[in-house]
């Protein structure tokens, strides 16, 4: 059945109304192809948006207020080296205290010009003094048994030729005799007896006198031997001696050398050990150059290499200390000639060390860059500034201020200089 509401087909077809159909006007169509282009345009704007807002791989955004950039010039390099030195003596003597003590009286003031052993202060030490005292009566009793036993080999040397003074003398008694003798038994009035007791004791007294030369001969040697050995002793207790007396000597403090005294900050009643340094001694008038230096420059830097102080000053390098504190290691220069009139020790000065002659090179400007990655690299920037590229280079000599490229770069390149160190992983810089 067809319902009530709906006219039947016949009428419909008889009326045409099946056959009817909208038309838009030409206005209407054309906002509306309008409004589409727009819509795509919008959509292709987002996606170009997109695309620039999002890293591309291997990429790191940076803002750029923390990059720094140079350019990269051909220009004179200058291989030398710009320091702080700080001016101190040529020589420093300290003054060492030799025996303990309490500090009895100063003799002098810090800063004074004091003479080759001059006194500089008195220390007090009755320990000392006591034990002094009682060495020196000891060395002195040992003393005199050496000259006791010494006036014994003299008395015994006396003895022996005293004996043998004796029986020469007997000797030329006994031959007195005897010749005397002959001559009564020549002419008849001594018989043979009578001659042969005198010619016995000639005999004897011959043999006692070889007898006590050979001894004596030998007693001699033996004296002379224990004489030069109470000499090695009686040397020796003098020198022991000396140097007992010398202790108390030790009390006072001395200047070593000449010169001008500096730290000589004892007071009165204060307590010394032996070993502790009272002050020192500078060389007045003498002078050295002091520099810490970058650790980089440990192996360019070496004795005999001429600098340039402030004024034109001539220096040269006498001394390379290659161990290392806190990534510095230091350096002494001394002057050519004379150095510059009104010096003080702590005085810094300005000094460029010559490390290798001035030649044209391609030169970038040193900066953190250097020391991420060891120099290998740098951030090299778009002609739009906008990006930076990594690129490969390799770095030669530098100074303070420049640094020699001997590859990877040119003449004209801006690259970054501030330190690279967090984006070792990225290939390109995004500068926003």
């Amino acid at each position: 059945m067809t319902p009530p509401d709906q006219p039947p087909a016949e009428t419909a077809a008889q009326t045409g109304a099946a056959m009817d159909r909208k038309i838009e006007s030409p206005r209407k169509a054309h906002r509306k192809r309008l409004r589409l282009a727009l819509i795509a345009a919008a959509v292709l704007v987002a996606a170009l948006l997109g695309w620039r807002l999002i890293p591309s791989s291997g990429s790191t955004d940076v803002a750029s207020a923390d990059v720094e950039t140079g350019a990269v010039t051909n220009a004179p390099f200058h291989d030398d080296l710009p320091v702080r030195a700080t001016v101190a003596p040529a020589v420093t003597t300290f003054v060492g205290v030799v025996s303990g003590g309490q500090v009895d009286k100063l003799l002098v003031q810090d800063g004074t010009m004091v003479t080759a052993h001059q006194p500089l202060a008195t220390l007090d030490n009755p320990t000392l003094k006591l034990d002094i005292l009682t060495r020196e009566s000891a060395i002195a009793s040992q003393l005199g048994a050496v000259s006791g036993d010494d006036l014994a080999l003299e008395r015994a040397k006396l003895d022996r030729a005293t004996q043998t003074a004796s029986a020469s003398y007997d000797l030329i008694k006994a031959r007195r005799d005897l010749s005397i003798r002959q001559q009564l038994h020549d002419q008849g009035f001594v018989s043979d007896a009578g001659v042969a007791s005198y010619s016995e004791e000639n005999e004897y007294q011959q043999k006692r006198l070889a007898q006590l030369k050979a001894g004596e001969a030998k007693e001699n040697g033996i004296a002379a031997v224990q004489a030069s050995r109470l000499a090695d002793t009686r040397a020796r207790l003098s020198g022991n001696l000396g140097a007992v007396e010398s202790s108390l000597d030790a009390l006072t403090v001395r200047a070593p050398v000449a010169g001008r005294l500096t730290n000589f900050v004892i007071q009165p009643g204060q307590t010394l050990k032996a070993g502790d340094s009272a002050g020192q001694v500078d060389s007045e008038g003498r002078w050295k150059l002091v520099a810490d230096v970058d650790e980089y420059y440990l192996g360019r830097v070496a004795v005999g290499q001429r600098a340039t102080g402030d004024g034109g000053a001539q220096l040269i390098v006498t001394k390379v200390l290659p161990a290392v504190t806190d990534g510095r290691f230091r350096i002494e220069l001394g002057f050519v000639g004379a150095p510059p009139a009104g010096l003080n020790r702590g005085q810094t000065v300005d000094v460029r060390v010559t490390l290798g002659a001035t030649r044209a090179a391609l030169i970038a400007p040193v900066g953190g860059w250097l020391d991420s990655g060891g120099g290998t690299s740098a951030f090299v920037l778009d002609p739009d500034g906008r990006h930076a590229r990594r690129r490969a280079v390799k770095v030669g000599r530098r100074n303070p201020e420049e640094a020699e490229i001997l590859s990877g770069l040119a003449a004209g390149d801006r690259i970054v200089t501030s330190t690279t160190a967090a984006y070792d992983k990225a290939a390109i810089l995004n500068i926003r």
